[in-house]
C-alpha cells in the first residue's frame, strides 16, 4: 500500500507500507540514487514472516516530490521524523543503506532516536564518505566532485558507471537496466545536491549519540563506501555488531540477499 505524507507545506514524500498489520515494524531508508524499490528482495520476503515493512522515498527520489532545496541531512532526517509522527510509529527498527544509513544516523542524533528500538546500517555513508584531514578513510573528494560533474554533464552515463561498481555478484543486463531506471527516477538537482552533502557534512557526534542495539552489515568488496567505514561505525557506536559480508559489494541486500534477510530478522528477534 502506497501513500504520501506531507513533510513541508508544499512537499510530500512517498511511503510504501507493506503488511501494516505486522507485529514488528522496519522502516527502510534507501541509498543514493535509488528509491524504496532497492529493497524489493526484502519486501518480497519479510512481510511473509510477519514484518511490517515501510519504505520511504527521500525527497527528490523515487515517487516523492522533487523540490529544489532540502537535501542536507537535517532536512532529510526531519522528513523521516514527519513520517514517524504521521504513522504514529513506535518500537520500530530503523534500517538505512548508504546515504539512507547516514540519514538514519542523523535521525538518531537529532531526534534522539524517537520511536527506534533497534538500528540497522547497511554500508552506511558515515561518519564521512570522503577523506578529511582528521579522517583517512572513505573516498577522495575528487571522486565525489566527478560524480557531481557527471550528473550535470551526462546523468545516464554517470548512473550507468555507478551501477557497474555497485554490486560484487554478477548481475544480468535486465537487472542493470532496472537499477539504472531507479536512478533516473530521481531529479538531477537532487542527485547532485545529495552528493554535495557528502562533501559538506560529517556524523561523528551523531554516532556517539546512538544508544540502541545496532547491526552493521558491510560488504568487504564495497567500492562505494569502503569497508573501513563500517569498522569505524562499530568502534563508535555502543552496543553495535559488525557483520562483514564476504561476497558483497555495496549492495549486500542483493549480493547476498538470503543471508542479508536472515541476519536482519535474527537481529530484530534477538
Amino acid at each position: 500500500m502506497g501513500y504520501y505524507v506531507r513533510v513541508e507545506p508544499k512537499v510530500k514524500v512517498y511511503v510504501e507500507d507493506l503488511n501494516p498489520e505486522g507485529d514488528k515494524t522496519i522502516v527502510f531508508l534507501h541509498g543514493w540514487p535509488g528509491s524504496h524499490n532497492l529493497f524489493e528482495y526484502q519486501f518480497d520476503e519479510l512481510p511473509k514472516r510477519g514484518y511490517r515493512c515501510i519504505g520511504i522515498d527521500q525527497r527528490g527520489f523515487g515517487e516523492s516530490d522533487k523540490p529544489f532545496t532540502g537535501y542536507d541531512y537535517n532536512r532529510l532526517s526531519e522528513d523521516v521524523w514527519h513520517v514517524v509522527k504521521a504513522l504514529k510509529l513506535k518500537n520500530f527498527t530503523l534500517a538505512g543503506h548508504s546515504t539512507g544509513g547516514a540519514i538514519a544516523i542523523r535521525y538518531m542524533g537529532r531526534f534522539k532516536g524517537e520511536g527506534v528500538s533497534k538500528l540497522a546500517l547497511f554500508a552506511a555513508a558515515a561518519p564521512s564518505l570522503i577523506k578529511r584531514p582528521n579522517f583517512p578513510y572513505g573516498l577522495d573528494e575528487q571522486t565525489v566532485i566527478d560524480i557531481i560533474n557527471g550528473t550535470y554533464a551526462d546523468r545516464p552515463q554517470m548512473l550507468s558507471d555507478f551501477g557497474n561498481i555497485f554490486f560484487f555478484q554478477h548481475i544480468t543486463e535486465p537487472f542493470a537496466t532496472w537499477f539504472l531506471n531507479l536512478g533516473l527516477q530521481a531529479a538531477g538537482w537532487a542527485t547532485a545536491a545529495v552528493a554535495n552533502t557528502w562533501i559538506r557534512e560529517v556524523l561523528f557526534s551523531d554516532l556517539a549519540a546512538i544508544n540502541v542495539p545496532t547491526l552493521i552489515i558491510h560488504g568487504i568488496h564495497d567500492k562505494v563506501v569502503p569497508f573501513q567505514l563500517g569498522e569505524v561505525q562499530n568502534q563508535s557506536i555502543r552496543n553495535s555488531k559488525l557483520l562483514p559480508f564476504k561476497f558483497s559489494g555495496h549492495g549486500s541486500f542483493y549480493d547476498q540477499k538470503d543471508e542479508f534477510n536472515k541476519e536482519l530478522m535474527k537481529f530484530i528477534e534477538e
